[in-house]
C-alpha cells in the first residue's frame, strides 16, 4: 500500500506541476493578446489604466482608512488616516478627470526620464566604469524620450501611458510563457530521469 502511493505520489506531483506551469503559460498569453489589443488602442489603454488607477487609489484609501480606525489607539492613527483621506481624495481626482490625471502623469514620466537621461549621461561621462557604453546609450535614449514626450505634450499623454502599460502587459505576458513553457521542460526532463 505504501509503494503504490508512493509511486503515484512523484507523477501526481508532476502532473500538478505541469498543470501549474501549464497555467502560467495561459496567463501569458492572455497578457501578450492584452497588450497587443493595447498597443493598437493606445488611448483607450491610457484611459483604462488612469480608470484602473484611480480605482485602486480609492480603493486602497478605503482601506488604509479601515485599518486606521481599528488602530486608533496607536499612535500612528492620525497618520494612517491623513494618508488614507489623501489616497481616497487621489483617488476621486484621477476618476473623475482621467485625462487631466493622464497630463499630470505623462509629464512627471517625462521630467523623470529627462533627469534619469542626465544622470546616466553625466555620471557615464565622468566614472568611466565597465559598463560605461551601455550607460551612455541608456542615458542618451532616456534624455532623448523625454524631449520627445515634452516637445508633443499634452497631446502625448493620449498614448504615452497606454503605451507602457501595454509594453509591460506585453513583457510581463512573455516573462510568464516562457516560465511556463521552460518549467514545464525542466519537470518532464527531471520526471523522465
Amino acid at each position: 500500500m505504501t509503494r503504490s502511493t508512493g509511486a503515484a505520489g512523484p507523477r501526481a506531483d508532476t502532473a500538478k506541476l505541469n498543470r501549474g506551469f501549464g497555467v502560467l503559460a495561459v496567463l501569458g498569453v492572455i497578457l501578450v493578446v492584452a497588450g497587443l489589443i493595447g498597443l493598437i488602442y493606445t488611448a483607450a489603454a491610457t484611459l483604462t489604466t488612469m480608470l484602473l488607477f484611480g480605482w485602486l487609489l480609492l480603493v486602497g484609501g478605503l482601506v488604509g482608512l479601515l485599518h486606521a480606525v481599528q488602530a486608533r489607539d496607536t499612535n500612528f492613527f492620525w497618520l494612517g488616516v491623513v494618508v488614507a483621506a489623501l489616497n481616497i481624495a487621489a483617488g476621486v481626482v484621477v476618476i473623475k478627470t482621467p485625462e487631466a490625471a493622464a497630463e499630470a502623469l505623462t509629464m512627471f514620466a517625462a521630467l523623470l526620464f529627462l533627469t534619469g537621461g542626465v544622470f546616466r549621461l553625466v555620471g557615464s561621462l565622468v566614472v568611466r566604469g565597465p559598463q560605461f557604453g551601455w550607460t551612455l546609450v541608456q542615458g542618451a535614449f532616456g534624455l532623448l524620450l523625454g524631449i520627445l514626450v515634452l516637445a508633443t505634450w499634452p497631446s502625448s499623454s493620449q498614448y504615452v501611458i497606454g503605451t507602457f502599460f501595454s509594453l509591460s502587459l506585453l513583457f510581463d505576458g512573455l516573462g510568464l510563457i516562457a516560465t511556463g513553457y521552460g518549467g514545464r521542460r525542466i519537470v518532464g526532463m527531471v520526471a523522465g530521469k
